[in-house]
């Protein structure tokens, strides 16, 4: 069977994306053509799930969506009224949920059950361009409060072994950069800002391809030690980071390969393992 990919990828602002703003135009070009040929969709190999693990999502243990169906969160504000009617009806799969439970179990993660939340945007937004057509099973998985990666890179450990039988793995964050003050302010738009951004990816890519996983797993576990960690993800808000960890830990043995999407100027990194 094929073994299905990971991607950590960058998912823009809120609703922008499908809302046509011109600053996302890369990144919703990467979400429309790029993602779905790592995915292989429209082909005989395209994944029998996608589990996605959400920035916007944080529990003191790992939550599983695991319903039959699930309702859209729309847990942004202050955009326009369409981004309140945005409709994404894919399944969801009680059967791949208790999998990927039963493999974080496996792990020595205590994971737990949760029927009724619905998916967040950090799942919808990105999935209406990834794969319009809905009918590819999603769960959604939440990242943890606790914002330790060695449990992060447990997870997705545990999410590893469903690779195999042709499960996706999907981070969905934006890992390169995620602090609202220096967005909205004339920061991000500095050159001396722009070179430590630069820095921290060099900091962030090279952690993250590494080919061992153990060195990739202790070379994360330091990840806040990095100049600049807290600049470009401020205390206490690293959930935009950890998917990435996840994915990191999902990657298995091998090389990562990464692509770049220019936004507000600055390279945003997405990573994937084939």
């Amino acid at each position: 069977m094929t073994r299905a990919p990971v991607i950590a990828l960058s998912h823009g602002g809120g609703p922008l994306p499908l809302l046509g703003d011109p600053g996302h135009k890369e990144i919703v070009a990467s979400l429309r053509t790029r993602v779905p040929q790592l995915l292989r969709l429209g082909t005989p190999e395209a994944p029998r799930a996608i589990v996605i693990v959400t920035a916007h999502w944080s529990e003191r243990t790992p939550a599983i969506s695991n319903g039959k169906k699930h309702s859209l969160l729309y847990d942004y504000y202050g955009f326009l009224p369409e981004s309140y009617k945005l409709k994404y009806d894919a399944p969801g799969s009680p059967e791949v949920a208790e999998e990927v439970a039963q493999a974080m179990k496996d792990e020595g993660l205590q994971p737990e059950m949760d029927a009724e939340r619905g998916w967040d945007h950090g799942v919808f937004v990105p999935m209406l361009l990834i794969h319009p057509a809905a009918d590819i099973p999603i769960v959604q998985v939440s990242v943890l409060s606790s914002e330790l990666p060695s449990a992060h890179f447990s997870m997705g450990r545990a999410l590893s072994r469903l690779r195999d039988s042709n499960v996706a793995i999907v981070g969905s964050g934006f890992a390169s950069f995620h602090n609202l003050r220096i967005m909205f302010s004339r920061v991000a738009g500095e050159p001396a800002f722009r070179k430590r951004n630069e820095e921290w990816s060099h900091a962030v890519s090279g952690a993250v391809k590494e080919k061992d996983i153990s060195a990739r797993e202790e070379a994360l576990s330091k990840w806040r030690e990095w100049p600049g960690a807290y600049e470009m993800h401020p205390r206490g808000g690293a959930e935009h980071f950890l998917p990435l960890v996840v994915c990191a830990g999902a990657g298995g043995e091998g090389q990562a390969k990464s692509y770049t999407d220019s936004f507000m100027g600055l390279d945003m990194y997405s990573y994937y393992w084939e």
